[in-house]
């Protein structure tokens, strides 16, 4: 197997990989690794002490559900793998308070924190308006946890799509009718070069296969292949963990399942 880093943003929460010389299962087992098993930290129970607001409590309860923390795998561990046997401690989980008077819109950094760094990913996320008059407090316990059990806990989007290879026959493709199927790519994969058709190779990896090109050429001079073994591979984070992070851990999650299952086998 082969692994190319193609692109990764300045926060590292989105990255691209090049694959080759393995089949889609493979990968397609990574990326179901990474969505299911990869932990990260979400919040799970919700004390209201008071809420005037308009909202009704599983409501906010579910907005706060869904904040993006930021995740410590050397600081937290699963409930079930905790020392504390599940009954919950500050290895296992974390502990945040709210207490804010309307006018105004409650944002995400309202949530206090007290021995923790695990503060929302983004502050300026709003959780609710309140007016005057209008006053909310509650108490909120975050717990490690996977993306199988609730959506809340999947570190991020994670999806992959053939290499692109597109093949064009020129002696097919009239003069008049090229810029036609230039026009039917709405990724601008394809360019005129002096009046032939080609592939702009720097705007190659923009084609997600959609075919538009080929359904527009009824001559069959544009044509897209891929390899079974060659495949683009993108993770996006929601803010949790680094998409590093998401990586490493998923390969660490997937050998120890490996690992297991061998140990199963031999006894």
């Amino acid at each position: 197997m082969k692994l190319k880093l193609l692109n990764k943003d300045k926060q590292n929460l989105k990255c691209r990989f090049e694959l080759s010389g393995i089949e889609y299962w493979f990968i397609n087992t990574i990326r179901r690794m990474i969505v299911e098993e990869v932990p990260v930290l979400a919040i799970e129970d919700v004390e209201f002490i008071k809420n005037q607001s308009a909202l009704y409590d599983e409501i906010i309860a579910h907005r706060l559900g869904l904040l993006p923390l930021k995740t410590d795998f050397k600081t937290l561990n699963l409930r079930e793998e905790c020392s504390c046997s599940g009954k919950g401690c500050a290895l296992c989980q974390v502990t945040y308070t709210l207490k804010e008077k309307g006018p105004k819109t409650v944002y995400a950094s309202s949530l206090k924190v007290v021995g923790s760094n695990a503060i929302p990913v983004y502050p300026k996320m709003p959780i609710i308006k309140l007016e005057k008059g209008q006053e909310l407090e509650l108490k909120a316990v975050a717990i490690m946890g996977k993306g199988k059990v609730h959506v809340k806990w999947s570190p991020g989007l994670v999806y992959y799509q053939y290499y692109p290879i597109i093949k064009i026959d020129n002696s097919k493709c009239k003069p008049e009718e090229a810029k036609k199927y230039v026009d039917a790519c709405p990724r601008s994969v394809l360019t005129l070069k002096n009046n032939k058709l080609v592939v702009d190779e720097k705007k190659l990896l923009n084609c997600h296969l959609c075919g538009a090109c080929v359904d527009a050429c009824s001559n069959g001079c544009v044509s897209i292949l891929h390899d079974e073994t060659h495949h683009l591979f993108t993770v996006e984070s929601w803010g949790q963990l680094s998409c590093t992070e998401i990586v490493l851990k998923a390969a660490e999650i997937f050998e120890n399942k490996l690992n297991e299952l061998a140990t199963l086998i031999k006894s």
